[in-house]
């Protein structure tokens, strides 16, 4: 049986949101519509608008649903100059610089907040910030879902966040804003979404990712990620026993519960990736986003990894229906790719 344990690139979808959407779909009226059928559609997309200020803590903010949070990036980055970092999601790299600097443990210093963008939790390495108050943006993707997380008192002015990356449907996600706060918007047309993202609302996603954030909402409380987290550690543990000169990094540092990121030197983490496939393991060489392009974790380069090692880095992230003999197998499957790889080194320097 196949093992996923690539969560941090989108995560299983749960039955609630399962159900949630299945239900939406016979809602045939158009939320902007004012007769019987509209107003039930309206009712659906204010419901789930409700339950994903609840579960991110951002009461009397405005959330604006988008196609994603790489929308909701453009939404809140673009044309306004923002300072950010080279471990920043491409995202949020595509709209700012990065001239903010980020130490040898993934750390960003931010000298000019209100001018800023932060990802709260990094997607590759797991490793946690410190935001500062009066933040512009903060990234709170991968966040959002697996830390007590909430916008009321982040600090931060608009924030970005997805359904996919807490088990609900691809193509939703939000712009969580403080009230009274000023952006342009891409998409005119209509007046959506609080004039801020015109177009009719994708009902069956947005309802979706409210029943999503929802549940997880309820796994945070009930301290799901607690237990995650020691299959994380069981995991790199199990690993460090044997693993050879393998790197483990942020280890020791505040991070996601569920994230795992290693680097063995000169065992590609392109090639781990397949060779974990053909083992039956699903696991990531970075970002989703970035996958299929040979090239270096620019998030490691930035942490002072040269370019040979940033490009052996692999990611495992769990979730909550992770069990610790699926993170007992995939130690074992991954040792034995290990041990071959060490032994071809060592017949290539004889």
């Amino acid at each position: 049986m196949r093992v996923y344990l690539d969560h941090n690139a989108t995560a299983p979808l749960r039955p609630q949101a399962r159900a949630a959407m299945i239900a939406a779909m016979d809602a045939v009226g158009n939320p902007s519509s004012v007769h019987a059928e509209g107003r039930a559609a309206k009712s659906i997309l204010e419901t789930a608008r409700a339950q994903v200020a609840a579960a991110f803590g951002a009461d009397g903010a405005d959330i604006v649903f988008t196609s994603g949070a790489t929308e909701a990036a453009a939404l809140a980055c673009a044309g306004r100059g923002l300072h950010g970092s080279a471990i920043e999601h491409d995202a949020v790299g595509a709209w700012v610089d990065d001239s903010l600097r980020v130490d040898a443990h993934g750390m960003v210093e931010v000298p000019d907040p209100a001018r800023s963008v932060l990802q709260l939790a990094n997607s590759e390495t797991g490793v946690i910030q410190t935001l500062p108050q009066g933040l512009a943006v903060c990234d709170a993707t991968q966040a959002f879902g697996k830390l007590p997380v909430a916008f009321n008192w982040l600090g931060a002015q608009m924030a970005l966040i997805s359904a996919h990356k807490l088990g609900g449907p691809k193509g939703i996600g939000a712009l969580v804003m403080r009230r009274g706060t000023d952006i342009a918007a891409q998409i005119r047309g209509g007046g959506q979404e609080m004039g801020r993202r015109s177009g009719t609302e994708n009902v069956i996603g947005i309802a979706g990712f409210g029943a999503a954030a929802e549940a997880a909402a309820r796994d945070l409380a009930a301290g799901v990620w607690e237990r995650v987290e020691k299959l994380r550690n069981i995991l790199e543990s199990g690993l460090e026993a044997d693993a050879q000169g393998t790197i483990f990094v942020g280890k020791g540092l505040p991070r996601l519960p569920n994230t795992a990121c290693f680097v063995t030197p000169g065992w590609k983490g392109e090639t781990q990736v397949m060779q974990m496939d053909l083992a039956g393991f699903a696991i990531s060489a970075g970002s989703a986003c970035s996958s299929g392009k040979v090239r270096a974790s620019r998030v490691l380069r930035a942490m002072g990894f040269g370019e040979t090692d940033a490009a052996c880095a692999v990611r495992v992230s769990l979730g909550p229906d992770t069990t610790e003999d699926e993170v007992l197998r995939f130690c074992d499957a991954w040792l034995d790719k290990q041990k071959r790889f060490r032994a071809r080194q060592t017949i290539g320097a004889a």
